[in-house]
């Protein structure tokens, strides 16, 4: 097995048995999704801009996701991100990812390995699709990603402001470093 695969596989692991498992500890968040999704107008390029420390991107920088139709209906997730810093060692993870229509707008799931599906919310998402707010049925778990490599105060300042209004604790995201 490829290393890469190998810290993927782990990575993957951790995260849905901290999804699956709440502890008696855990805070209690709101992690309603938004009232309408275009799918379409979400799709392309997303910059990460901060997130929660999780194993399997430990010590990315220059993160991105890209997200694009697929012939069966599924939206293909591919990764990326640079090892300690943006001249690292490139690191790109493959996934799926499929609309939970059923439980609601913003309710999605992703894989990257086999069929482990794990929850992909969307909390928080500008009209114009400028930043996003993902989240997951667990407190353990925050993304902020945005169109650009980077996002004016404002907006991030409303972010931070509608995550914390929500009951996660944005003291512990990390700060993506961005070309």
């Amino acid at each position: 097995m490829k290393p890469l695969s190998a810290i993927l596989i782990t990575g993957l692991l951790s995260f849905l048995g901290a999804s699956c498992i709440q502890s008696s500890d855990a805070k209690t968040i709101d992690n309603s999704t938004v009232s309408s999704l275009d799918l379409n107008r979400y799709l392309g390029t997303w910059y990460e801009i901060a997130r929660f420390d999780h194993s399997f991107e430990r010590g990315l920088v220059g993160c991105k996701a890209e997200y694009s139709l697929m012939d069966n209906g599924l939206i293909k997730v591919i990764n990326s991100g640079h090892k300690g810093s943006l001249s690292g060692k490139y690191k790109v993870a493959k996934g799926k990812a499929r609309l939970r229509e059923s439980a609601g707008p913003g309710k999605l799931q992703v894989t990257f390995f086999l069929n482990f599906w794990s929850d992909y919310d969307i909390l928080e998402l500008a009209d114009d699709y400028r930043y996003v707010l993902i989240g997951s049925s667990s407190d353990k778990y925050l993304w902020i990603l945005s169109r650009t490599p980077n996002m004016t105060q404002e907006d991030l300042d409303f972010v931070l402001a509608r995550a914390k209004q929500r009951g996660y604790d944005t003291s512990k995201l990390i700060w993506v470093e961005q070309k």
